[in-house]
């Protein structure tokens, strides 16, 4: 069972994502505010489920606050979906971000897919080809120069990296990195692969990703 803090002002909508998350299992500490969260963020949750627009402070320094303290999940909510809102919440540590109105099944499936990837194990860094990934500080350098990813990027590569050199099923991938509720099968996967592939590549058209016929991908080590 995993503790998770809901940060949202709104009553009703904090009802509906308490009851969801506790009828999958989860034990779940509610706040109202900035200064509340921060103080049950003290005694030590798994997961916090986060509204930007919430009082005093206010969501985005919440994150800020929570990611200088460490590596907790962050799943911020909010009625602003505008890309400007969603980048600004990653680049402050989020990991993920859901706009309102949602559905509690699709908060359920992020929920599940950042505790994976919570419990995935833990590597200082990896290195192939030239790339370097740094999962204490959730970075990845190629050559010596910075790669942007988005989230789901990052968290495909971080998730090859966890295991160098074993190949992973699109199955596996999906569940590890989008959850098992989410649609789009093994395309999604393909995609996603496809865009790192892009970042990633070396002079000659190498990359540290290699398909494996009938099964999936894995990530190349040196």
């Amino acid at each position: 069972m995993s503790k998770i803090l809901v940060v949202e002002d709104d009553p009703s909508i904090q009802d509906v994502i308490a009851t969801y998350l506790e009828r999958d299992g989860h034990e779940v500490l509610r706040a109202s505010s900035g200064s509340e969260a921060l103080k049950h963020f003290e005694v030590g949750v798994d997961l916090v489920v986060l509204d930007i627009m919430i009082p005093h402070p206010d969501g985005l320094e919440v994150t800020r606050r929570v990611r200088d303290s460490g590596p907790v999940p962050i799943l911020i909510i909010s009625a602003r979906g505008e890309e400007a809102d969603r980048v600004i919440g990653l680049e402050l540590g989020a990991d993920d971000y859901l706009t309102k109105p949602f559905a509690p099944r699709e908060m359920l499936a992020r929920v599940k897919a950042l505790l994976r990837r919570a419990k995935l194990p833990s590597v200082g860094s990896v290195t192939s080809s030239g790339m370097v990934i740094d999962v204490s500080a959730r970075s990845v350098t190629l050559e010596g120069n910075r790669v942007e990813l988005t989230s789901q990027e990052y968290e495909l590569l971080r998730t090859l990296a966890s295991v160098p050199g074993k190949s992973f099923t699109r199955d596996e991938l999906l569940e590890k990195v989008w959850g098992d509720d989410y649609a789009g099968g093994g395309r999604r996967v393909d995609n996603c692969v496809s865009r790192l592939r892009t970042k990633l590549q070396l002079p000659g058209g190498r990359d540290p990703i290699r398909s494996i016929w009938g099964v999936g991908y894995r990530l190349e080590n040196e």
